[in-house]
């Protein structure tokens, strides 16, 4: 089996234990793993503090900590199609997809390189004489990542990118589950020439892992995406430090579709945006909301092309749908369907787990028209789209906010002020119109209700990891007089 370390302090390390990780597609054991316990995570965060206050790191200009990201950059382009394989090898994630979002990645470190000299403090046009006052900004501390491990390579970018442009250090967390990616990762980190301390990366399991970093008091914040049970466990581990948090989490994202849609385009948006990563994304619009007039129309649509997508091995370049990442997965997605079944949702197709090896589910389409089904409130994590219909705009904008998550969604309109009605409407973090899943470095993303707080990507998640300080310089050259002697 192939042997991975962690990365602490600019060495690797074999840890206080080991365990396997499965290969999604078989079910076997592929590799070694470092578990992370909690005299590993003391030992990283206190080199992410020494990194920080006392090394090299903390004698850097801005521009020279963009040039080592600029570096990373180019070895994550160099590296992608390893890394893209590690990925697809642990996690079951199809490698056409792999490939093509961790070439982009590199973009991602491109963009925080340049904005690690342009984060601007500011001069205060004060009230009172003989005063100048400046903001300044700084690092905010320590920061503790906890990363999933779908798309663990984006996700970790969205973090460690903005993090080292406002010049802080940090612990990274991968998941238990799948992760040789950001484990092999440290080699870009090492090969790079961060100082020691500055990115330490480590892998282990919540209880003995996750809460010791969350409540680490040398951490100022947190950074998560994952579920929203997790994020309640470090929210309460975070009043031990009063950290900072930034979370996303979940959703139940709605994909609503009016009648004067282009039906072909929306189609394909939407086996994209609920099948793609095996419907292992955050941002799945895993409720169809689609116009009563065409329901049928547009399900018969949906239905041909959820048939025809290829389920196979996800090293197969062929593979459109790969397995699950792992058979927990699998076998919460088959409970919830058959609750979800037994409340009355009709199956459009799939919903039967094929036999052989590996985590595999089939494209699934459920129509919910009338049915309080379990599928239109929990997120599957999976490849199961929900369907419910409308006949009217505000009956659409109703059902698209009837949930308490709010990360994405979806508008498929011809009609420009129609979709400037929903824009406004709909209560979430992002509002996508004729298009889905596409992102850019520039543009942030987050969510409301529970699907989190704060925002990655874009300026806005790189002064996120700055906090302000105030400068007060009096320029008079009169001593201040004695505030205890009457005048």
């Amino acid at each position: 089996m192939k042997r991975f370390q962690y990365y602490i302090d600019g060495q690797f390390l074999d840890g206080e234990a080991r365990f396997p990780s499965l290969d999604p597609a078989t079910g076997k054991e592929w590799a070694d793993l470092p578990e992370a316990r909690e005299g590993d995570v003391d030992r990283a965060v206190n080199a992410a503090e020494q990194a920080l206050y006392n090394g090299a790191w903390s004698k850097m200009t801005a521009t020279q900590r963009g040039k080592l990201i600029y570096r990373l950059a180019d070895l994550v382009a160099a590296n992608a199609q390893k890394l893209a394989e590690l990925e697809t090898r642990d996690t079951g994630k199809i490698i056409r997809e792999t490939s093509a979002q961790i070439a982009y990645v590199a973009d991602y470190y491109r963009y925080y390189a340049g904005i690690a000299d342009k984060i601007e403090g500011s001069y205060l046009p004060i009230d009172k004489p003989d005063m100048d006052v400046w903001l300044r900004r700084e690092p905010i501390g320590v920061v503790a990542m906890v990363v999933p491990w779908n798309s663990q390579l984006f996700l970790s970018a969205v973090k460690i990118g903005p993090a080292l442009a406002a010049g802080c250090t940090m612990v990274v967390k991968a998941s238990e589950d799948g992760p040789a990616p950001l484990l092999e990762f440290a080699r870009l980190i090492h090969e790079a020439g961060f100082p020691a301390g500055v990115v330490n990366i480590i892998t282990g399991f919540g209880a003995s892992c996750g809460a010791a970093l969350s409540r680490h008091p040398k951490v100022a914040h947190v950074a998560f995406t994952g579920g929203p049970e997790t994020a309640r466990h470090i929210v309460r581990n975070s009043a031990e430090n009063l950290a900072s948090t930034s979370l996303e989490l979940g959703g139940k994202s709605p994909f609503i579709v009016f009648a004067d849609a282009d039906l072909e385009s929306a189609a394909n948006a939407q086996v994209a945006g609920i099948f793609a990563a095996t419907g292992q994304s955050c941002v799945a619009g895993s409720r169809l909301i689609v116009e009563r007039s065409i329901k049928d129309e547009f399900l018969t649509l949906l239905k041909g092309k959820a048939e025809a997508i290829r389920i196979g091995a996800p090293l197969d370049m062929a593979t459109e749908v790969g397995p699950l990442a792992t058979r927990r997965q699998q076998e919460h997605i088959a409970a919830l369907l058959d609750k979800s079944l037994q409340s009355g949702a009709r199956l459009v197709t799939g919903g039967h787990r094929p036999g052989g090896e590996g985590y595999y589910f089939p494209p699934t389409i459920l129509d919910c028209d009338g049915v309080n089904s379990p599928s239109l409130v929990n997120e599957f994590f999976g490849p199961v789209l929900s369907v419910v219909s409308f006949e009217t705009e505000s009956e659409a904008l109703a059902l698209a906010n009837d949930t308490h998550y709010g990360l994405a969604s979806g508008v498929f309109t011809q009609n420009l002020t129609r979709a400037h009605r929903l824009m406004k409407g709909i209560r979430a973090g992002i509002v996508w119109v004729n298009t889905y899943r596409a992102v850019s470095p520039i543009a942030p993303f987050g969510g409301f209700g529970l699907s989190g707080h704060g925002r990655e990507g874009g300026m806005a998640a790189a002064l996120d990891y700055t906090r302000t300080k105030t400068i007060w310089l009096r320029t008079s050259d009169d001593p201040i007089p004695d505030p205890f002697v009457m005048r």
